[in-house]
């Protein structure tokens, strides 16, 4: 995922674009734009080898500002009340949700 991210542009170290070979430095700062949002974390140290992903906390500082994360907030709830289908919504279900984006 990270590769692919980096591939299409969505990865910013110290505000520049980078290639997935490029080795990060205590200090930096890396910016991910993903889903409308940028989160940014700033690398703190750095492993002796490859880590789970649960452990890179360990390694890594967050921040984000603060109005990126109520953004992110406010996506996560719209999406909760969203109605949900399954399939090819019926005339029923297109009246109705012409009702709830009005």
């Amino acid at each position: 995922m990270a590769t692919a991210a980096i591939r299409e542009g969505k990865v910013f170290v110290g505000g520049a674009l980078v290639k997935a070979s490029r080795e990060l430095k205590i200090g930096e700062q890396v910016s991910v734009r993903r889903n409308g949002i940028t989160r940014e974390w700033e690398v703190i140290a750095l492993p002796s080898s490859r880590v789970g992903a649960p452990l890179v906390d360990n390694y890594t500082e967050e921040t984000t500002c603060q109005e990126e994360l109520n953004k992110m907030e406010t996506m996560r709830l719209e999406r909760r009340m969203a109605p949900k289908m399954k399939g090819r919504p019926t005339k029923r279900n297109r009246r109705d949700w012409n009702k709830w984006t009005e």
